[in-house]
């Protein structure tokens, strides 16, 4: 008897042990850092959360690696914004199942509070110029080259949507855990409104306060807090803008009074330099990969919070 609870107790144990290495790259795979934020947040205590993109990549031009896809198949569940951001995320997450994944854009909640015009406009006229906005009649700032603007990250209200839906699939795939997903998803939500409330509070007194970014990211946040943009220049870090584009980029900012002028962490100072030399404009930065955060239950309000402080710190000449 003794013997045959020893060899069912040795059965038992290789299972186990041939389990947990099957799992061991299992986790949550969000594509993006600030998608991490929303997911480290409601996994936290149940699952791990890894980034798919390294700090300091751009998702404009990142090709997986064969690891990436690896840790892609492997996962309990993909978060991601939807192929108009992360292109080079599609081929690998068609073959994933659905209740494996979580694709923001396309949530039922999301798609009414989707932007118009302000996707990303990395690209370059034949002489290696980036294009400066445009304003419409209205004053809304238009250039883009897809129908929506995808940093749906920025927006608290699809944040909110996000965590609901990454909550809800985590639930079908770990019901043991229901408790505490419940948790953490009350927590966020409480986390959230706090923020939004202090960051509305923040950015208050800057509103009418003009500025320039360098990439047409920020749309939704600034709807949500009433900032004004005055316009944007995408700005290849690879290449220097000509004597003659900053000069425009120069006259416009003077034009129209413009208070501040945004790079981002990936553009070298020096641009942001020649742009505003000469001219009264402050020059300040963004980070809308919130790429000094690290990931934890907090992330993301703290995401809301340092962006805020960026935009107030140049806008009121701190």
């Amino acid at each position: 008897m003794l013997q045959k609870n020893t060899l069912l107790f040795a059965a038992l144990s290789l299972a186990l042990s041939s389990a947990a290495v099957q799992r061991a790259d299992a986790a949550v795979v969000a594509s993006l850092k600030p998608i991490g934020f929303i997911v480290s947040a409601i996994a936290d205590g149940v699952t791990e959360t890894q980034v798919l993109l390294p700090d300091g990549a751009s998702e404009h031009d990142y090709s997986l690696r064969p690891s990436d896809v690896k840790r892609l198949q492997n996962a309990d569940l993909v978060v991601w914004v939807g192929p108009e951001m992360e292109a080079f995320m599609n081929k690998s997450t068609q073959s994933i199942s659905e209740k494996n994944k979580v694709t923001i854009a396309q949530l039922e909640g999301v798609k009414p509070l989707l932007m118009k015009g302000g996707d990303d406009d990395d690209h370059d006229d034949d002489e290696g110029h980036a294009h400066a906005g445009h304003e419409s009649e209205k004053g809304d700032v238009h250039h883009h080259h897809g129908d929506y603007n995808m940093h749906l990250w920025l927006s608290p209200e699809i944040a909110r949507l996000s965590a609901v839906a990454i909550h809800d699939k985590l639930v079908e795939l770990m019901p043991q855990s229901r408790a505490k997903l419940d948790a953490n998803l009350k927590d966020f939500e409480a986390q959230l409104a706090a923020a939004d409330k202090q960051v509305g509070h923040e950015l208050a007194p800057l509103k009418g306060k003009g500025y320039f970014v360098f990439h047409d990211a920020y749309g939704y946040y600034e709807k949500q807090y009433g900032l004004t943009p005055l316009g944007h220049f995408t700005v290849n870090p690879e290449i220097q803008p000509g004597a003659q584009r900053l000069h425009q980029i120069r006259t416009q900012l003077v034009e129209q009074k413009a208070t501040c002028v945004f790079a981002e962490p990936q553009f070298r100072p020096a641009v942001v330099e020649a742009v505003a030399r000469g001219t009264s404009v402050r020059m300040g930065t963004l980070d809308p990969l919130g790429t000094n955060i690290q990931l934890s239950k907090e992330s993301y309000a703290t995401f809301l919070r340092q962006l805020a402080n960026q935009y107030s710190s140049c806008l009121k000449g701190d």
